[in-house]
């Protein structure tokens, strides 16, 4: 997986069902990630991820980061600006899962 998030996120699903994602840590911790500009490209990501493994835990973190390129490391120098990035990293160090409740588009 050498290519660009851009076109990495190309070969994901589509979340256009999705209102988002709720993941929830094991300390109870409940993060939402929406169905907005801005965040889609990680629903997106973080679903391929969910359907692949079934929670976001270590393995689902490391294909995660390659899946996102080069963010990852923008990740790693800017802690903080990348918060999804950051989620991930933070499972693959610590062998932690978050488990997920997809929120489906209500009309």
């Amino acid at each position: 997986m050498n290519r660009c998030f851009t076109e990495n996120l190309a070969s994901l699903p589509s979340v256009d069902h999705l209102a988002g994602i709720e993941l929830v840590g094991p300390d109870e911790t409940v993060v939402v990630i929406e169905n907005r500009p801005g965040s889609q490209g990680s629903l997106r990501l973080y679903l391929h991820l969910l359907t692949k493994f079934g929670a976001i835990n270590a393995s689902a973190a490391a294909e995660g980061l390659l899946l996102y390129a080069e963010h990852t490391q923008d990740a790693r120098q800017n802690p903080g600006k990348h918060p999804n990035i950051d989620r991930l990293l933070e499972i693959e160090a610590s062998r932690l899962a978050f488990i997920a409740r997809l929120l489906p588009v209500t009309h």
